[in-house]
């Protein structure tokens, strides 16, 4: 997308990048009512509506100013409050909840590839089409990326959530005390480039099945 103005680019990855980061709080939040934690619905935050979810800082102000500079493209909304209390299994129900977020956007990428191969099929060209395979290509990448971003094992990333429901309680309890660290400790691996050594490759390799899932890769 080297090739638009930064107009253009905020037009293009506006709407992915919405969706990507609002949906995946909602999925957290319906796999928690249906586990037994209603918290979110009764405040409101069971819902697909991205303005009950849009944090301005991490929706809307980060992701733009990142886009901008053209670096490393994130963003996050306001988590959906779960109660691990009222869930059914404890740890182990929460696992499933964390889980939701990012198979959320797994979803999302693979919908988006399918919107794109139905472009690519149709030979439609122009105007709003090329817009639309822009944007699909922005889905794509940007819920790839909060995927597989969001299952490493660092409190408070979803992929914490995971490990700690089939760790030991003991095991368990020593890696929620990171949780105070964790946005430190992933803004050094962000700076250090660390954290780019260790995404793309993961990247990589849930891309090249998305996109050979929906024929893309062909």
């Amino acid at each position: 997308m080297e090739s638009l103005t930064l107009v253009q680019q905020l037009a293009v990855w506006a709407l992915p990048v919405l969706l990507a980061v609002t949906l995946h709080e909602a999925a957290h939040g319906y796999v928690a009512r249906a586990l037994g934690d209603s918290t979110a619905a009764q405040l409101g935050r069971l819902s697909l509506n991205p303005l009950r979810h849009i944090d301005p800082v991490g929706t809307l102000l980060v992701p733009g100013l990142l886009l901008a500079m053209g670096g490393f493209l994130f963003g996050w909304a306001k988590p959906v409050p779960v109660n691990p209390a009222r869930l059914k299994q404890g740890r182990r129900s929460m696992a499933w909840v964390a889980v939701a977020g990012p198979l959320a956007n797994l979803a999302m990428a693979i919908g988006w590839a399918i919107l794109l191969k139905l472009l690519l099929v149709s030979g439609a060209d122009g105007g709003i089409a090329t817009g639309l395979r822009y944007m699909a290509l922005a889905g794509i990448a940007i819920n790839i990326l909060l995927m597989v971003l969001n299952l490493l094992p660092l409190p408070p990333l979803d992929g914490s959530r995971v490990l700690g429901g089939f760790l030991p309680p003991q095991q368990a309890q020593m890696l929620d005390r990171i949780e105070p660290y964790g946005l430190i400790i992933l803004l050094a691996l962000l700076f250090t480039g660390v954290l780019g050594f260790i995404l793309w490759p993961l990247y990589g390799a849930v891309d090249g099945v998305v996109r050979g899932m929906t024929g893309l890769a062909s």
